[in-house]
């Protein structure tokens, strides 16, 4: 289904498309067209289902703007009451629907004076909103919608009688929708006291069983996400990855950082044309990307028999999703794992997913700075072992000779390694993109897996560009892609001379480091 198929207005679906939905969640199918109506409804599902937009695309249709608000949402925490509030403002932007969070911990008056402005829906705490009716700083006189979302949790934290409390000031002809994970008894009291003839909904989940692979999950708050991943990719180096995100921006977002960073990776998603999509998941079953990062929809029917490792991004909206993305890797009977990043918010919703699938997902600690220094030097040894068993390494024998006059075996092997791969640090993982005063440091899209070494960097940077070999300063040479330092007024020029040049047969990009926040 599409959502188009909603009759929604254009505003609407152009913020839909802009968000990224491909296509309704379950949850969504279900609710979208009862809200629509007009119906009272009793919604079970989770946090991560999709019920935020179940609820904001029928409100942002329907909103009727004037001085008091048209609907009121009920969260049992400001953080809650934050991020809906930004997902209906962004669904709401083409329709220039005002939304108000209001909450405790902060300044009322601030929130005083944007209700004094007008504002079409607020997103509340039970108590904060309460302390504006009291203060008559807030009118519930012309709410037509009334949400009380996570019904089970302000149940638990005690907000039970500020939920009545809230809906006798409302009109009686108001809307009401009820959005809980469980249904216990006292929400049923609520439900039948204050719901018109209200209709049930609860997303069912299929009895599955994940195939038998290794499952874990990561607490990772939302903004290191794109830093975890890439530990988790350096640390289990996977000979083909599937990164699972919620929408096509995401899935744009994702791979543009990886591919900056220097991984082979390459995006897949509903917007992209079918010879595009061909295309990318050719090179992917070629092992030409180690990396794919894509959507539920555009990954649906993939049948790749060598992925090693499925990484979800974002949490999956319902088991049935997880199932299917875990199905992804362990094919044809070989091992696979599946990792799945979780903010704390999203426990609850993880469980649910462990309990329908019938498995359970082990918690693990992200790997550190220094895991992936101890990766990378594990790497080394395996460059080194495979280049003595290839008698490649011949050449040097009589300089090792040489040297051995003076310095101990021990010392040469090492120095060996520094010329060859740079110097390991924790500053090379934590601060990459820091140079030294006076100095600019570049990134180029070529790493030791393409069997650069510093010396190829540095003849390569001082023959194009032509600047003496003593000018160029450190450089760090990782798996996948190069760091390297010039001075910064040399910066362009070597930019212009180097990008696009052919280096161990694949044309390298040069660019200027970018922070790891932007």
């Amino acid at each position: 289904m599409k959502f188009e198929e909603f009759v929604l207005s254009k505003e609407t679906l152009k913020a839909i498309s802009e968000i990224g939905f491909e296509e309704p969640t379950p949850i969504q199918v279900s609710a979208i067209p009862l809200l629509m109506e007009g119906q009272d409804v009793i919604g079970q599902a989770q946090t991560g289902t999709g019920k935020t937009a179940a609820f904001g695309i029928p409100i942002v249709e329907k909103c009727q703007k004037g001085k008091s608000p048209f609907a009121i949402i009920l969260e049992p925490t400001r953080e809650l009451a934050v991020q809906v509030s930004q997902e209906i403002n962004t669904i709401g932007k083409f329709k220039k629907i005002n939304v108000l969070p209001v909450y405790g911990g902060t300044s009322i008056e601030r929130q005083i004076k944007a209700l004094q402005r007008g504002v079409n829906v607020v997103v509340g705490t039970p108590g904060r909103v309460i302390d504006h009716i009291n203060r008559k700083t807030l009118s519930l006189s012309d709410i037509k919608i009334v949400v009380l979302d996570e019904a089970d949790e302000m149940l638990n934290m005690g907000f039970i009688d500020d939920i009545e409390t809230i809906l006798k000031s409302t009109p009686q002809e108001r809307q009401t929708l009820l959005f809980s994970a469980t249904i216990p008894e006292p929400i049923l009291d609520i439900s039948k006291k204050y719901l018109n003839h209200p209709k049930k909904i609860k997303v069912n989940t299929k009895d599955v069983v994940v195939p038998k692979i290794k499952q874990v999950f990561y607490e990772v708050r939302e903004e290191d996400k794109t830093n975890a991943l890439s530990r988790l990719i350096d640390v289990e180096d996977p000979k083909l990855a599937i990164v699972f995100c919620h929408t096509k921006r995401e899935v744009d977002n994702v791979s543009m950082k990886l591919a900056q960073m220097g991984y082979n990776s390459g995006a897949l998603h509903g917007d992209y044309t079918q010879a595009r999509r061909d295309e990318v998941m050719e090179k992917f079953k070629k092992g030409m990307l180690d990396i794919l990062v894509a959507t539920d929809v555009a990954a649906r029917g993939l049948d790749i028999q060598n992925v090693t490792h499925v990484i979800n991004y974002s949490i999956p909206q319902n088991p049935e999703s997880y199932v299917h993305r875990v199905g992804r890797t362990g094919r044809a009977g070989k091992s696979g794992i599946a990792i799945t990043f979780v903010t704390p918010r999203e426990y609850r919703h993880l469980r649910l997913i462990e309990k329908t699938a019938k498995t359970v997902i082990d918690r693990q600690k992200l790997p550190s700075a220094r895991d992936v220094i101890k990766a990378r030097e594990k790497n080394i040894v395996n460059d080194i072992s495979e280049i003595i068993k290839g008698e490649r390494h011949a050449v040097y024998l009589a300089a090792v000779k040489e040297l051995a006059e003076n310095y101990s075996f021990g010392d040469i092997a090492a120095a060996a390694l520094y010329a060859a791969y740079g110097e390991i640090k924790e500053t090379a993982i934590e601060e990459t993109t820091t140079a030294k005063q006076g100095m600019a440091r570049l990134f180029m899209t070529i790493g030791r897996k393409d069997s650069i070494k510093v010396p190829d960097i540095v003849k390569s940077i001082a023959s194009e560009a032509n600047i003496p070999y003593s000018k160029i300063g450190n450089i760090d040479v990782l798996e996948k892609f190069t760091f390297v330092e010039v001075p910064a007024e040399l910066a362009d020029r070597v930019i212009r001379s180097v990008d696009d040049m052919m280096m161990k047969g694949r044309k390298v990009k040069i660019q200027k480091a970018k922070p790891r926040n932007s």
